[in-house]
């Protein structure tokens, strides 16, 4: 499922990339460029994603706490060591023969519809190319607001993105563990099927980067919910993938037998919904068996958006039941909300749309 994935992501961590005097481990990355060629020898695919330009940037510039101490120091950081990282890959994979390519993106690359496809589109032209793409975010230019915030969420939204079947995350843990892995007894999970309460006790782990288990967690449930395998596993040795490839030691995540289509996946992955709708009992029904939500089912209006933004509905309790695109503007939705269908075009003063939130535009969660 994995191992033999026609088009698969590999996500890079700082901890590993870096070592502990702010370069580059170049002997341990010349070993993972001589594993991608091999899978690219075997017809395989393989898309980069790298942390480390923050480290990089930070070293050159000798800025304070690794260039986190403040938001301007990790752009400034960002946009010097980025130069450096896209160096190191080129060079790594340049020595085996191979061509690679940066994408930076942010955020709001992935969030809006048009730059998603975009981003899609230059992907599989890369791919076709036989170049290998190698992506980090775009840090440079990103705020608060707009970060992923960790490389593993975004190996995830770049496996939707780029059509791959599978995602490789390659840590300083084997996997996932059963409680803290530094734990007398902790014992390894070598698949979960079906993402529960015991992955979400398990706490970050290592000493360098954003991510942590938590985040890889969270990842997982990106691209499993989309049909796409997982597996997180050590990458501390050398030949990090063969090794993988021969033991099979890690945790692999397997894609859920309800797998949304892409449209539907995408929108179950955003992260930046500007709004929510509050759904009554008989809506929450409704949207379940595959309906539109109906102004008549909603009792409540939240936030500011725009007629096609990103909305979060939410049953009466709070709960996130579904995602999807509004058909109206907040203050239009709030006029309308708990009329019915027939009322809605007086109310307004137009013709009204057939729902507030179309079942084609909506994915289930």
């Amino acid at each position: 499922m994995l191992l033999n994935a026609p088009r698969l992501v590999v996500k890079i961590g700082s901890s590993l990339l870096i070592g502990e005097r702010g370069g580059v481990r170049r002997d341990w990355l010349a070993t993972v460029a001589a594993d991608v060629a091999a899978l690219a020898g075997q017809g395989q695919q393989v898309v980069i994603v790298s942390s480390g330009a923050i480290a990089l940037g930070a070293r050159r510039l000798k800025l304070a706490k690794g260039g986190r101490a403040t938001l301007e120091d990790a752009q400034a950081a960002a946009a010097t060591g980025q130069i450096a990282l896209a160096r190191a890959w080129a060079e790594a994979l340049g020595a085996e023969g191979l061509t690679a390519a940066q994408l930076l993106l942010t955020l709001d690359d992935l969030e809006d519809r048009r730059r998603y496809l975009n981003a899609a589109t230059t992907l599989a032209r890369l791919l076709s190319l036989g170049v290998v793409p190698v992506i980090n975010e775009n840090d440079s230019v990103a705020t608060e607001e707009i970060r992923f915030g960790d490389n593993d969420r975004l190996a995830a939204r770049v496996a939707l993105a780029g059509g791959a079947q599978a995602v490789l995350l390659l840590s300083d843990v084997d996997g996932l563990y059963d409680r803290p892995p530094e734990e007398a007894g902790a014992v390894l999970i070598p698949e979960v099927t079906a993402l529960d309460t015991l992955a979400a006790r398990i706490g970050a782990v290592g000493a360098m980067g954003t991510g942590g288990m938590a985040a890889k967690l969270a990842a997982a449930r990106l691209a499993t919910g989309a049909g796409v395998a997982l597996a997180i596993a050590s990458g501390r040795e050398e030949h990090p993938l063969a090794r993988f490839t021969e033991t099979r030691r890690g945790t692999l995540f397997t894609p859920a037998a309800d797998a949304a289509p892409a449209r539907k996946a995408w929108l179950a992955a955003g992260l930046t919904a500007k709004g929510q709708l509050v759904a009554d009992a008989g809506a929450v029904v409704a949207l379940r068996q595959g309906k539109s939500l109906l102004p008549a089912g909603v009792i409540g209006v939240r936030g500011k958006f725009l007629r096609g933004d990103l909305v979060v509905i939410l049953d009466d309790r709070g709960t996130p039941i579904a995602r999807g695109l509004s058909e109206y503007d907040a203050e239009e939705a709030a006029r309308i909300a708990g009329e019915r269908s027939e009322s809605v075009a007086a109310i307004l003063g137009h013709a009204p749309r057939a729902a507030l939130v179309h079942r084609n535009h909506m994915a289930l969660l």
